[in-house]
């Protein structure tokens, strides 16, 4: 399958969103006992040909959550306090979680590489989800993640196919 532009991503995605919503409500109600090897095998097939690197639409448009152990394991990378940490680069949300002050990513380099890559937060460590274990109880995420990652797309379209449902 070829990787969806960026450009194409947001159309493709939303004229995929109601269909991929039925997809997940059906899923739910009757999950496959192998989703969860099903998906690492696609996570894994798909990133085996995804660069990251070459897209990072997620740091570009998104922020991830921060947890008080992400925020512990930053701060002492960036030599500061946590609450230095917190004040220079978090705000609070409406979900009363951290999360970054702006958008794109503070973190962001010109090259789309990330400053604190070694010590990021786990959100951004995990982000897609798409290899999560219960797949099945994360589908509200994957489907605000689909307009933004075109691995995520392809996840889900592959997925389709293989496990019809």
């Amino acid at each position: 399958m070829l990787k969806p532009s960026l450009n194409d991503l947001g159309k493709l995605a939303k004229d995929k969103q109601l269909e991929n919503k039925k997809y997940f409500d059906k899923l739910k109600k009757k999950t496959p006992k192998n989703l969860d090897c099903v998906m690492q095998d696609l996570h894994d097939a798909e990133f085996k040909k995804t660069d990251c690197l070459e897209c990072a639409n997620c740091c570009k448009t998104t922020g991830p959550l921060f947890t008080s152990a992400d925020i512990e394991r930053i701060s002492k990378h960036l030599r500061q306090k946590p609450q230095q940490f917190i004040e220079q680069y978090l705000r609070i949300d409406e979900d009363k979680d951290y999360v970054l002050q702006t958008v794109p990513c503070s973190f962001l380099d010109s090259d789309n590489t990330c400053f604190i890559y070694d010590v990021r937060p786990k959100a951004c460590r995990e982000f897609p989800h798409t290899d999560r274990k219960k797949f099945q109880q994360i589908t509200d995420i994957t489907l605000k993640n689909i307009p933004i990652c075109p691995a995520a797309y392809n996840i889900v379209e592959e997925m389709k196919k293989k496990m019809p449902l």
